[in-house]
């Protein structure tokens, strides 16, 4: 059983440029996830998947519309507004991972923490454990260089979840990986999701219909709206055992999307 409601969207919208020149990316978002909750965001480049995951992780403003996260509502200030939702609330997943090539895994998930004005005791504490969550406890003195990349985007997430921030916001988080490795990957978010004592809800954008297969619900985002809310009915599927078919409906999709950056 999933948890009570963790985010919730209501009429977002978003435009950029003014005037002949005004593009309006999101149209009125509504979308919400519960605690331990995977969703996937999939959509054409360029239909404002990235832009809605600023938004939500407090980097850009919205237009019009509200975020709550938890007791938190947001959605229409500037980042410097919102400090305290990406230090305490929303943790971040890129393509790439952003790791300092001269540190070592537990201090580059460490100074992440003591950026975010955690004691360095307690911080180097937080990091070793989220290392060992994430799989990592034999490698965390080892830099970058020394590890796969799919040991890398597994330091990327401990940074991420180290704050025991509740919701994880990933914008293709395979993207660099083989296919062994990204498997890996989503069976770590499904662990995490999944905890016994501190379940997080993940929302992951991704090209990829077998990642978007393994997630609890999907969400499309078309035309600044989100229009289905799980795989199978977005397919017109009913039965459980037709997985396999939604997958490859999927795949129909995906060759009309790119991994393309966006607005």
């Amino acid at each position: 059983m999933k948890g009570a409601e963790m985010l919730s969207v209501e009429g977002l919208t978003k435009a950029f440029g003014s005037g002949s020149n005004k593009l309006q990316v999101l149209k009125g978002v509504d979308m919400n996830i519960k605690q331990g909750e995977m969703v996937a965001l999939m959509g054409p480049s360029g239909s404002g998947k990235s832009t809605l995951l600023n938004i939500i992780g407090g980097l850009l403003a919205g237009d019009s519309g509200t975020i709550t996260l938890g007791e938190r509502s947001y959605g229409l200030r500037g980042p410097s507004n919102v400090v305290d939702v990406r230090r305490e609330l929303v943790g971040w997943i890129f393509q790439d991972f952003h790791l300092l090539d001269n540190l070592t895994a537990v201090d580059n998930v460490a100074m992440a923490l003591e950026l975010s004005g955690m004691p360095s005791a307690e911080a180097e504490a937080a990091a070793r454990n989220a290392l060992e969550k994430v799989g990592l406890g034999d490698r965390m003195h080892f830099i970058p260089d020394q590890l796969s990349g799919g040991q890398q985007q597994r330091v990327a997430i401990a940074r991420a979840i180290a704050g025991n921030r509740p919701v994880l916001l990933a914008d293709e988080p395979t993207g660099n990986l083989d296919i062994a490795s990204g498997k890996e990957v989503m069976a770590l978010f499904k662990a995490l999701c999944h905890d016994e004592e501190n379940p997080i809800s993940i929302l992951m954008v991704t090209h990829d219909p077998d990642l978007a297969s393994n997630a609890d619900r999907m969400l499309l985002l078309n035309d600044g709206r989100t229009e289905a809310s799980d795989i199978r009915s977005a397919w017109g599927l009913d039965d459980e055992d037709e997985t396999e078919s939604a997958s490859d409906d999927l795949e129909q999709v995906a060759e009309t999307t790119d991994g393309g950056e966006e607005e």
